[in-house]
This record gives structure tokens, sequence and C-alpha cells, in this order.
């Protein structure tokens, strides 16, 4: 395997050359990751659709048990478990619109990666850079665990584990294990982990910042070492459950998916799991019990357990919800942890908004009211009260307000508005209003999607490193 572990050398380099301010070297975290012998031992696949330009280029990299939609190019990387999801690309002839600029895109948007490591990482949705519509850029970055690349191009990052880069162009950062960001453009920032931070150009800031020593309970990553932690624990726990689904040639899922719905045959669904009209179930998404109510989402690396979605549910990448009851339309923010017992259930009223990356991790049965606005670290009714806010409420702040841990400044009225803006975005991307032959989303597109499996050398010096391939309409 001498060529994957000069290429993973290489990366290392590339990285640390463009993390010289700040200083870091991801080399030890790099290492530690993954074993190198299990780059062989998974394929990669790739999605074939009528509704999503078709262009794969793959070079001198490694793909294990990686998956691929859209326009993908990868040069002299390693993707090990990523999902590279190009569904919400841009399309030729697009307009873009940004501040007072209306731009024409001249070429479909394509997801380039080169010279990276990413780990169980997922890229989705469109580069949001006015700069370069057309490529949605990965170049010189790693990324951990879980980490989401969301409409955000990176060049020279460290993206820790269960981290997410939420439609913000980096330039040579670090950004700590659990830290959510959305905040435009950053360049040579170094994030703490378990930072929530949201900026917007419509004027106001959201920040949070998790507790040191509350976060490492949950996640934490020490040079030499992988990740640590109860997500961790959660989540390993749990993958043997997706072994039958890769392994074998065709799976047929134990439920059934009405017209209208998807449910991936690379998602895992246990138990009496029920999936309603207009659902979407991404790959490696994982069903335990589950009922989904007609409207309602599972996307990539989200777990629903013991728990009932009343229905035009989002649950975003990363999601986990166990023992839960969940309103009509609650949001749940990427990389969220849901976690009631049987014991200690939890319920979220209709129309809630759970920020992303909260934590709540029950001691006792707890109850949400509806239209409620969420973050932080919950564990009972006290500290519901000191990270929650009602909508109603937190539409009048019209300045600096704080609570807790917590920071805002500026417009609560548009910050609630613009979040409820996405969220109707995301149910329409989802296809959740479909009837008919109106409001097609992706879950009636991936209804109708074939995926063809790509292997790498199986020995030698190549072992693991994939051929060069391109593949064209």
């Amino acid at each position: 395997m001498q060529d994957l572990q000069l290429l993973i050398h290489r990366i290392i380099e590339r990285i640390n050359i463009n993390l010289r301010e700040p200083l870091f070297d991801v080399g030890p975290y790099i290492r530690a990751a993954v074993e190198i012998d299990q780059m062989a031992k998974f394929y990669a696949f790739y999605g074939i659709t009528t509704d999503h330009p078709l262009h794969f280029k793959f070079n001198h990299s490694s793909l294990a048990g990686s998956f691929f939609l859209g326009k993908c190019l990868v040069d002299h990387s390693v993707l090990y478990k990523s999902d590279i999801r190009g569904d919400e690309l841009k399309s030729r002839g697009d307009i873009y619109q940004y501040d007072k600029f209306n731009i024409p895109v001249h070429d479909d948007e394509a997801i380039h990666i080169k010279d990276s490591f990413l780990l169980k990482t997922l890229v989705h949705n469109f580069s949001h850079d006015p700069e370069n519509l057309e490529e949605f850029i990965i170049q010189n970055t790693a990324a951990l665990n879980y980490a989401n690349i969301h409409g955000a191009p990176v060049e020279g990052c460290f993206l820790g584990p269960f981290c997410t880069v939420d439609l913000t162009t980096l330039h040579d950062c670090v950004i700590g294990s659990f830290a959510y960001l959305q905040t435009g453009e950053l360049s040579h920032e170094l994030i703490a982990p378990g930072r929530i931070w949201i900026r917007s150009e419509n004027g106001y800031q959201f920040n949070y910042q998790f507790e040191e020593t509350i976060l490492k309970k949950y996640i934490r990553l020490n040079p030499g070492n992988p990740p640590a932690g109860l997500f961790m624990d959660f989540v390993e726990s749990r993958k043997d459950s997706f072994q039958p689904v890769f392994d074998a040639a065709y799976y047929k899922p134990p439920t059934h998916a009405p017209l209208g719905s998807s449910l991936s045959p690379y998602a895992a669904v246990k138990g009496k799991t029920r999936i309603g009209e207009n659902v979407l179930v991404a790959q490696r998404a994982y069903l335990e019990d589950a009922w989904l109510g007609n409207g309602a989402n599972a996307q990539e690396n989200c777990y629903i357990i013991d728990s009932r979605l009343e229905g035009d549910n989002v649950t975003a990448h990363g999601g986990k919800i166990v023992h839960a009851l969940m309103g009509k339309k609650v949001f749940v923010g990427f990389n969220s942890f849901l976690h009631g017992t049987k014991e200690n259930p939890l319920t979220v009223g209709e129309g809630c908004i759970i920020m992303p990356h909260t934590i709540i991790d029950l001691e006792s049965p707890l109850d949400i009211p509806e239209g409620y606005l969420v973050w932080g670290h919950i564990r009972n009714h006290d500290d519901l009260a000191k990270h929650s806010v009602s909508l109603d409420d937190f539409s009048k702040i019209d300045g600096e307000f704080k609570l807790g841990a917590m920071q805002f400044n500026g417009n609560g009225r548009t910050f609630v508005a613009d979040f409820k803006h996405r969220i109707e975005h995301i149910l329409e991307a989802n296809g959740a209003y479909f009837e008919g032959n109106k409001n097609r989303g992706h879950a009636q597109k991936d209804s109708d999607i074939a995926f063809n499996t790509i292997q790498p050398y199986p020995e030698g010096r190549l072992k693991g490193i994939y051929p060069t391939i391109e593949i064209l309409p």
C-alpha cells in the first residue's frame, strides 16, 4: 500500500502548509483516524438518475465506502465512507442572487475534491461562494468523523469530528469538534470545540459556547487518538446494522415506502418502522421502531429510534432522535442529539426549532411547548428554561439579548423569519409537498436511482487506490 501511504503523507503536508497560521499539525489526527488496511476493504458507489447531470472523475484517489451523486471530481484524495451528494448543485442558466447582484451560472456546477482527506464526512448543497459559482471546491482539507460540509467551499482547513460548516466559505481555518458555523466567510480562524456561531448579513449574530467539561463527555479529540465520547459510542454500537445493507448486491428494506417516498437501499431499517407519504430517507440513515409521518425526512447519518415524527419534520444531516414524540413541522438541526429514554421520554411541540448541535440528554421526562427555539445542553425542565425562548418572544428582540451562555445581537424577527424560510425551502426541496405531478423533490427523484459500484486495487503497491476513472453520460 505504498502509494496510499505516500498519498496520505502528501495530503498532510499540503494541509499543514495552509495551516502555518494558525500553526496546526493535522498529521497526528489523520494518521490515527482509520487503519490504512480498511481502505481496500470497501467498494465505492455512485448514483445515476435522469434528474442530475452525470460526470464522475476519480484520479489517483482512495474512495473506500464512499457515495457520489451528481457531478463529482476527485483528485489525489482519500475519502472513507463519505457522502458526496450533488443533488442540489447549481445548473447552467441559473441566476445566483447575492446581495444586489444577479449572477448567471454559465455551466453546471461540480463538486471538486483535491488533495483532501474526508472521513465519514457529508458534502451537500451547493457552493455559496459568489466568486466561484460553478465549482464547489474542497482542497487541502481534512474532515473527521461525521463532519458536515454544507454549501461551504473549504481550502486549507481542518474540520473536527461532528462539526458543521454551513453556507460558509473557509480559508485556512481550524474548526473544533462539534462546532457549528454559518458566518458567510472566514480566513485564518481557530474555532473552539462546541462553539455555535451564526452571523448573518441581515444584521444579527447568535453565539453559544458549550462548557468544555460537558462537551468532553460527548466528543473529545486528542492528537494521536481517534475521536472518543458518547457520540462515537452511540454510532459505533449500531454500525453492524449497516453490514447486510452494504454486503448485499441488492438489499430489500424490511418496510414499505409508499409512492412519492424514497427509502434508500443503503439505509438501515429495524423493528416496526412505518414510512408515510412524501418521506425522504437517505443513505446511511438508521431507523428503528420509527414512525415517520407524511413529508418527514431522515437525512444522512440520522438516527431515529423508538420515536414518532408527526409530519413535515426536518431532521438535518446527523440529527439523532431517541424515545421522542415530535410534533408537526419540528426542525432538528445538524448533528443534534435528542436522547430520551423509555422512563424519560421527550415531547416536542409543533413548530419548534431545535438549533443545530443541540444536546438534549434527559434525566427526567421533558415536554417542550409548541413554537419554541431551543439550543445548548438540556437534561431537565430547569435546563430548558435556561436554553429556550418562545419564537414569539424571540421575534420581539431588537438589540442585545443574553440567556445563560447564549448571546444574540440584532433583530429577532429577522432571525426567526430566516430560519422559517429555510425550513420551508428544505421541505420543498425534499418533496414534502409533492402532489400529483407538482412539487417534485428529492423524495420523488431519488425513488428512481440506480447504483453502480467501483473497486480499488486489491493487492500490491497500489492496494487501496482506485484506478483513474471518468464516467460520462
